[in-house]
């Protein structure tokens, strides 16, 4: 049987390589429309806690894990030997960027450089990872081919770009549509078919390179329009104009306005590195990303913008930055998840205590602050809301708006909040102490 018709009657094994907040849940929605699958990834301790049917992701359901787990349809492993036991091999691995903000694709390649190890015909690959036009076929597919096997004719590459929104109740991997495309109109039809069955609507595009430039384009009209608000908040304060007032103002309008929110700076996976990755393959056609890098300039900026006005708050209460104890609330990227990843809540502990500032942080997902590849900042632990510790700071900042956080508690015991999140906006007792960045 060949492997389309295996697809189509769900006797395809699949294996997902990288089980993060994008493997995962991918994963899982395989499993619950009967797939067999094996889950890959190099963390001995994730797989373990899989293989026992616990989540290490806050918004994936314990129960949801365990449920997978007992299906006897999935098994985790660090054994990347078994990868020829699987037909379609779904890559989930970081894209990151170097510290001179250029793409790293050792994760892409790493993972190229072993499966080209164990890769056997019939094989589909297909890579989820955010990147720039070219990656697939260019970086992926030739490192595959030295296993000797032949690209688009022993085995077939896709790229279809991870569409996730952690803790938005309205989507979910399923219901969300998912981009695939591939250079050969056989891998379109396998890919297509792939994840038509677990996924709401597939939309094929020509190319791995159409659907590569698809995910940049989303997450840089992110990047942009975000950038455009933060120019406005920062214009609007100024002239003494709440922007979060003329947003709600302006998102009435029921045609050509789509709102955007301003913030302390951009975080996730996604907005503040994509955009980076197309700057930087449009070198190779000689072209300046002029417009991408002014948004990415305004974003990078404002984390300094609000330790600005963390310093004129404090100078009105007659203080000093240096020397002064600031708690910062949240360490997460957006409110209501557990990931850390290029949250600003980092750089703005940065650039606080290059300032002399005594700082801690609150954030009830993150009881412990990770390492970051970027941020030389201590691996703080989570200091309790209680009144008396709220008391204890000179000023308590504001970074991602939790919905657990009770706000009237938070301003009424402490001393001074600046708030970058517009979260305070129904506290009414106390407005005095609030300072909006």
């Amino acid at each position: 049987m060949d492997l389309l018709q295996k697809i189509k009657n769900k006797e395809a094994k699949i294996g997902v390589v990288g089980l993060g907040y994008v493997g995962l849940p991918l994963l899982m929605e395989f499993v619950e429309q009967g797939f067999q699958t094996i889950g890959f990834d190099i963390d001995p301790v994730k797989v373990e806690k899989l293989n026992a049917g616990k989540s290490y992701i806050k918004h994936i359901d314990e129960s949801r894990v365990k449920k997978v787990r007992d299906s006897k349809l999935f098994e985790a492993t660090t054994d990347f030997t078994r990868i020829p036991e699987v037909d379609a091999i779904l890559i989930c691995v970081p894209t990151p960027l170097t510290k001179h903000r250029e793409p790293d694709l050792s994760y892409i390649t790493g993972t190229g450089e072993t499966l080209c190890k164990h890769i056997r015909k019939g094989q589909l690959v297909v890579l989820e990872s955010s990147t720039f036009p070219g990656t697939t076929e260019e970086v992926l597919k030739p490192i595959l081919e030295k296993s000797g096997l032949k690209g688009d004719r022993d085995f077939w590459v896709a790229f279809s770009p991870e569409r996730e929104d952690p803790a938005n109740p309205k989507f979910n991997t399923r219901t969300i549509p998912k981009v695939v495309g591939a250079n050969n109109e056989y891998a379109r039809e396998l890919v297509a078919t792939l994840y038509d069955q677990v996924i709401v609507k597939t939309v094929a595009v020509s190319s791995t390179q159409a659907a590569e430039a698809t995910k940049l384009l989303e997450n840089i009209f992110r990047s942009v329009n975000i950038a455009l608000v933060n120019e406005m908040k920062m214009i609007l304060d100024r002239m003494g104009i709440d922007v979060w007032e003329v947003i709600e103002a302006a998102s009435t309008k029921p045609f050509g306005f789509m709102p955007f929110y301003p913030g302390p700076g951009l975080g996730g996976h996604c907005i503040p590195i994509d955009p980076f990755y197309l700057t930087w393959k449009a070198r190779e056609f000689e072209m300046n990303t002029r417009f991408i890098e002014l948004a990415g300039e305004v974003n990078t900026s404002m984390p300094y913008y609000v330790v600005n006005k963390i310093s004129d708050a404090l100078n009105n209460h007659t203080k000093s930055i240096k020397g002064s104890r600031i708690l910062v609330l949240g360490a997460a990227y957006k409110k209501d998840v557990d990931d850390p990843r290029e949250s600003p809540t980092f750089k703005l502990i940065e650039i606080l205590e290059e300032k002399g500032a005594l700082v801690d942080y609150n954030d009830p997902l993150i009881p412990v602050l990770p390492k970051m590849r970027m941020y030389e900042v201590e691996q703080k632990k989570s200091v309790e809301l209680t009144p008396e510790n709220l008391q204890k700071y000179d000023c308590v900042l504001i970074s991602t708006d939790h919905s657990v956080y009770d706000w009237d508690f938070i301003v009424k015991h402490s001393n001074l909040v600046v708030d970058t999140r517009n979260a305070t906006k129904k506290v009414i007792g106390n407005r005095n102490k609030i300072v909006k960045a």
